[in-house]
């Protein structure tokens, strides 16, 4: 999640719609644009600049496999038609760890920031862990971005920083904060 834009001031009612693994293969454009905006944009989530179409089509159509396996739940928004937001919640599968889940790659396009959909999302994802039973969520951030103090003011609790955790989308290293909330 990146900084809002100033320019957008009133919340979004934009439902938020759990998707399967055919779904998002069909959305792939939709998506893989949605990932080239946020990384283009200085968030790396996983991925260093310039992130190239192909890359990022790739990446999804993993992404949808996870999703047919039942490892990852996608949740999406949309505006005007196309998919403006997103956030998975990666299950765990190990027997000792099936009531906790991660918060993985909660991205909202540059154009709708500021409309409430980073908040849409996140509790559509809570709520979607919470009715498959996991009772504790994880997730990490970098260091001294916006979304660290968008997790905080959530209701998510601050475990600590680790230096160096990953590079940012120019290759620089960067700290990461971990979160959890248990559910």
């Amino acid at each position: 999640m990146s900084a809002r834009t100033s320019e957008r001031t009133a919340p979004t009612t934009a439902a938020a719609e759990l998707l399967s693994g055919a779904q998002l293969r069909d959305l792939n454009g939709e998506f893989t644009d949605l990932l080239l905006d946020i990384v283009h944009g200085g968030n790396s989530l996983g991925f260093l600049a310039p992130l190239d179409r192909a890359e990022a089509e790739t990446w999804w159509r993993g992404r949808a496999a996870e999703v047919d396996g039942g490892g990852l739940l996608l949740i999406a928004v949309r505006q005007e038609g196309r998919v403006v937001g997103t956030v998975g919640v990666d299950l765990v599968d190990k027997a000792n760890g099936r009531h906790r889940a991660e918060i993985v790659k909660l991205m909202v396009h540059s154009s709708a920031r500021g409309l409430g959909l980073g908040r849409t999302l996140l509790t559509a994802a809570e709520r979607v862990a919470a009715e498959r039973g996991v009772t504790l969520l994880v997730l990490d951030t970098e260091t001294g971005s916006t979304a660290e103090g968008f997790y905080a003011a959530s209701g998510w609790t601050r475990v600590g920083t680790i230096p160096d955790f990953a590079a940012d989308p120019q290759g620089t290293l960067r700290p990461t904060t971990l979160f959890y909330k248990q559910l």
